[in-house]
């Protein structure tokens, strides 16, 4: 296009004309760059100043044809660019980049945008937590798009493998307060475990693995927090025959935002028959081998899997299987495969042969939720949204893995009077928990109180700012003392200090309230006590 004006003007100019008196004339560069410009875009304004010459006609057909073709060939390249893969990829991770670049706010980097990824995303945003999302799979980078997240959630298709696209989002960046490999490759994940903690060392990695041999690789390189489904929920499982009330706490603590209220479940001891001994399988069988309850296995490929003697060929989908497993007899089913279709259809065939089954049925796809919903297992294991779960945890509750961690060794006693406190201040959604860390920053009024020498007590915490002799609807779980001591269900008259950490469930409001008083607390006197 430049070239064919640059031709146009130069003619226009060198070629003389005649004006209205009959002089020579000759068309300034001013007047030929105007007519050439309307001329080339076909819209024709006329012959200016003066009538053209023959000379000058004849030049500007040629300048017409010339300029129109050009200008046809540059839009139709302009838009094979346009919709040039390469070209739009170059778009897509300058504008990215230009985002995270642009971010001031603390964030976290999410490489994976499968189920689990997709629910970090969710839970992250509704608590305000800024994120980036990098995936392979444009589609669900268009899906993260489309979606009414409450904040902007900038995302890139790129390779999660490829150390320039990690320093694109912002792996250096000190706002980048974590990297979360949620592929579903182990192999992908070791990677960005490695990458993330070879260029910054100090940056806290949270990275899924499925794989015994691949979890104990990603741990060699001081990645922080590695996530196995599979075990992680055996020993939930495990928990629930050692500690029904434990395991019912953990369920609601653990909860995602707004999700119903768990019920108390204990599953029945007896015969337990899995099906499908892979990951999940040997899990679960491990753990209910633990607490001497007796499981058949059933497995299509035993040679493969290193099934145990006794183990019923089989997929489990078949009645003459489910039957020689003793079906009839047993008190609980594990639908376990890796194929959704074939669960289900072990589910349904096992409860034609026995009603009172007590079923744990595998998850392997999200989209499926509607038919597993309908088939009303008694648990159902999402390795997607456990994974999630545990992510969002350890982000929005840091404390909650501590206080977990000191309860899981108390007693099932301890546990009941843990679930009566926490049913007293329930309603039907599960309890919201939240950290309160008494410091200049978070928690001023109470800092200077105590800066002081005055003294502040977790009752001065657990009561309503409006109202002093009115309990807010929550509880506290735990404490961590500056000192590193810890307490689990402290009493009311528990004196706090500078540096604790406080883990407190209830209902929304409570929290509210607390923050409030924690801004503006002023020690009551005696006679308001």
């Amino acid at each position: 296009v430049i070239l064919a004006y640059a031709i146009s003007i130069l003619g226009m100019v060198l070629i003389p004309g005649i004006d209205d008196q009959g002089n020579p004339w000759r068309m300034s560069f001013f007047h030929a760059f105007y007519f050439v410009s309307f001329m080339g875009s076909t819209i024709g304004f006329g012959e200016i100043p003066y009538p053209f010459t023959d000379p000058q006609r004849i030049w500007t057909t040629v300048a017409m044809y010339m300029t129109v073709i050009s200008w046809l060939y540059a839009i139709g390249s302009l838009f094979s660019v346009l919709q040039d893969p390469a070209f739009k990829r170059i778009l897509a991770f300058t504008t990215f980049s230009r985002e995270v670049k642009a971010m001031r706010e603390p964030f976290y980097m999410v490489c994976g945008m499968g189920g689990a990824g997709q629910l970090v995303v969710r839970e992250l945003a509704a608590h305000h937590i800024r994120s980036v999302v990098i995936d392979r799979d444009q589609t669900k980078i268009q899906t993260l798009r489309l979606e009414e997240l409450p904040i902007h959630v900038p995302g890139l298709a790129g390779d999660v493998t490829d150390t320039s696209t990690l320093l694109a989002a912002g792996l250096k960046k000190k706002q980048c307060q974590g990297v979360i490999a949620l592929t579903a490759s182990d192999q992908t994940n070791l990677t960005i475990a490695i990458t993330s903690k070879l260029l910054v060392p100090n940056r806290t990695v949270i990275c899924r693995a499925e794989d015994h041999d691949n979890q104990v690789n990603i741990a060699s390189f001081g990645t922080d927090y590695i996530i196995n489904p599979f075990d992680f929920f055996a020993k939930r499982f495990a928990m629930m025959f050692q500690s029904p009330s434990m395991y019912l706490v953990y369920e609601w603590m653990t909860s995602m935002h707004e999700a119903p209220l768990s019920e108390f479940a204990e599953p029945p001891r007896g015969t337990w028959v899995v099906c499908g001994y892979g990951r999940f399988g040997k899990a679960v069988q491990q753990s209910l081998s633990f607490k001497g309850i007796q499981t058949v296995i059933i497995e299509a490929d035993p040679e493969s899997t290193n099934a145990p003697e006794g183990t019923v060929v089989g997929r489990g989908t078949e009645a003459i299987t489910l039957l020689e497993a003793g079906i009839e007899e047993a008190v609980g089913l594990v639908a376990g495969t890796d194929d959704d279709a074939n669960n289900l259809s072990i589910i349904m065939t096992a409860r034609k042969l026995n009603q009172e089954l007590f079923i744990v049925a595998r998850q392997n796809l999200s989209t499926n939720d509607t038919l597993f919903t309908t088939v009303k297992a008694d648990i159902t294991l999402n390795p997607g949204r456990l994974i999630g779960q545990r992510v969002v945890d350890l982000i929005t509750t840091p404390l909650l893995a501590d206080f977990l961690r000191v309860a899981r060794e108390q007693t099932e006693d301890w546990a009941n009077i843990l679930v009566s406190r926490v049913v007293g201040v329930l309603t039907d959604k599960p309890p919201e928990s939240w950290v309160i860390t008494l410091s200049k920053k978070e928690t001023p009024a109470i800092f200077e109180l105590l800066k002081k020498g005055a003294e502040v007590i977790l009752c001065h915490l657990l009561t309503d700012p409006r109202d002093i002799t009115v309990s807010l609807p929550c509880v506290a779980l735990y404490i961590k003392h500056i000192d590193h001591n810890e307490e689990l269900l402290p009493e009311e008259d528990t004196r706090l200090r500078i540096g604790d950490q406080l883990l407190i469930c209830g209902q929304p409001d409570a929290e509210t309230h607390m923050r409030w008083t924690c801004l503006l607390y002023t020690s009551p006197s005696p006679r308001d006590l």
